[in-house]
């Protein structure tokens, strides 16, 4: 009985918990001891939701309570797919709250912190179209929020952007679910899949979600608000943005364009496709033109997205388990570089790739730490982040060799930005009177970056902890787009 209410209470525990602290009665340390105590609840339950999951080939959790139209409800469940993001936001909020630092205002982050975990959580949870929009947009408001009221000089900008971006490419999607429930008489994803689409309605309601994901990944050429709602964002914002917000677009296309209109995806596959090959090149080479390292790693992010995009749409069944892959593993690794910077940061006040020459001397812990997700970052063997661009490459050389080439020269560029930036910030002359009083890793921040840490190099050698269990999931999709796939598995 308790296992059916398990995903509700994964979502509304932390909003219960903002809600305390919005209240205004609780002081700086108490509203980060409830922060802390709602996420390793969260966390918790997310473990327990993924050893349920585990080597099941179907939904779990399910529950559906009629809303106030016909065919629209509140449902939610969860399969492997959904449970791979919810353990990777289990796992990343608590980090997020160990890393504010006590304020005035502090509460009211914390508290914005846990909606938007919620609404996160909501998302990868709903089994209804309009429940899942409902959550995808409300997502928005907090880290909205964040960045206009915790970010640098140019927040309010940067805010607008991301809140207008997002919310523009969401509009079609909300034009295409109130044409499906007038069509279908329902929006549940049951219903959904059961529906016999013509080519044509397809093709434009295809067109219209594809608009709404390839913002929020985002895709070049929808990718502009992302730089500055980095560079803008305060430490935990660019940290939820790039591990978490981003993957919804991949899933996204992964829970409802793919199977929904499959033959629209194939139809638009090879456009698709070019794109995702033209954003791991142009942000690899932007990225080598930037001197602020957090608009720097955020061109990184594009990059490493495009390769989720690529196999996507690539649409072997390998290739779309390297896509999850990578995903998790850039949830990972971008949470570490964005957490580097906000360490040196909060000490120098400067994101200036130049400033931190010499860093290694007066920090050797951080420059360690930095190491290890820069290495992971550009695809050294024996991380995570190798597994994901290897695996893509190999399976999309099996679809179109010419792609793979491409995208196999970004690999060496991201090498390129990535080594240059950690020789320019670590290594050098060591100017003393500016790091000379300079304090290395207090336990907190080693306690935030232990687990990503060793979350990156354990999936650099257990690659089919996450490959084998995505495949229910993979293999479902794969089965919708096209008999002519190939259930080509990782690890077989």
């Amino acid at each position: 009985m308790l296992d059916s209410y398990i995903l509700s209470f994964l979502i509304f525990l932390p909003v219960i918990f903002a809600l305390i602290i919005f209240s205004g009665k609780t002081d700086e340390k108490q509203s980060f001891l409830i922060g802390l105590t709602s996420t390793l609840l969260s966390l918790v339950m997310s473990v327990y939701i993924v050893m349920t999951v585990s080597g099941t080939d179907s939904y779990a959790f399910s529950h559906i309570s009629s809303w106030w139209l016909s065919g629209i409800s509140y449902a939610v469940r969860v399969d492997s797919l959904a449970s791979l993001l919810i353990i990777l936001t289990a796992v990343i909020f608590p980090l997020c709250i160990l890393s504010v630092k006590y304020s005035k205002n502090m509460p009211y982050f914390v508290a914005l912190l846990l909606m938007l975990q919620a609404t996160i959580f909501g998302v990868f949870c709903a089994a209804d179209l309009v429940l899942f929009y409902v959550f995808f947009e409300a997502s928005l408001i907090p880290m909205y929020l964040m960045i206009g009221k915790w970010g640098g000089a140019g927040r309010i900008a940067a805010g607008f952007k991301f809140f207008l971006y997002t919310l523009a490419g969401s509009l079609l999607m909300l034009v295409a679910i109130i044409y499906l429930y007038n069509v279908v008489g329902s929006t549940g994803f049951d219903d959904l899949l059961a529906f016999n689409y013509s080519f044509a309605q397809q093709k434009w309601l295809f067109l219209a979600f594809f608009v709404a994901f390839a913002v929020k990944i985002p895709m070049v050429p929808f990718h502009t608000w992302l730089p500055i709602a980095h560079v803008e964002a305060p430490t935990a914002g660019s940290v939820v943005l790039a591990a978490i917000l981003l993957k919804m677009g991949g899933y996204g296309f992964l829970r409802l364009a793919l199977p929904l209109f499959p033959e629209a995806a194939n139809y638009f596959s090879d456009a698709i496709c070019i794109l995702s090959v033209i954003a791991v090149i142009y942000a690899s080479i932007v990225a080598f033109a930037q001197q602020d390292i957090k608009r720097l790693i955020a061109y990184s992010s594009v990059a490493h997205m495009g390769y989720v995009t690529l196999g996507i749409f690539t649409f072997s069944a390998g290739a779309l388990q390297a896509s999850i892959f990578q995903m998790v593993s850039h949830g990972f690794v971008s949470a570490g570089l964005f957490f580097c910077i906000g360490v040196i940061y909060d000490r120098y006040h400067t994101r200036d790739i130049n400033f931190y020459g010499g860093l290694a001397k007066v920090m050797p812990v951080y420059a360690l730490v930095l190491m290890v997700f820069t290495m992971a970052n550009v695809g050294l063997p024996g991380t995570s982040g190798f597994v994901g661009e290897f695996l893509t490459i190999m399976y999309v050389i099996q679809s179109n060799i010419y792609y793979a080439a491409v995208i196999g020269v970004a690999v060496i560029l991201s090498a390129g930005y990535g080594l240059l930036l950690y020789r320019k910030t670590m290594f050098g002359e060591t100017d003393m009177e500016k790091f000379g009083g300079a304090v290395d890793l207090s336990p907190r921040e080693k306690a935030i970056f232990l687990p990503l840490i060793a979350m990156t190099i354990y999936f650099g050698f257990k690659t089919t902890d996450i490959t084998d269990f995505a495949k229910p999931s993979v293999d479902f999709i794969a089965q919708r787009l096209t008999p002519q796939i190939t259930d080509a598995s990782v690890g077989q």
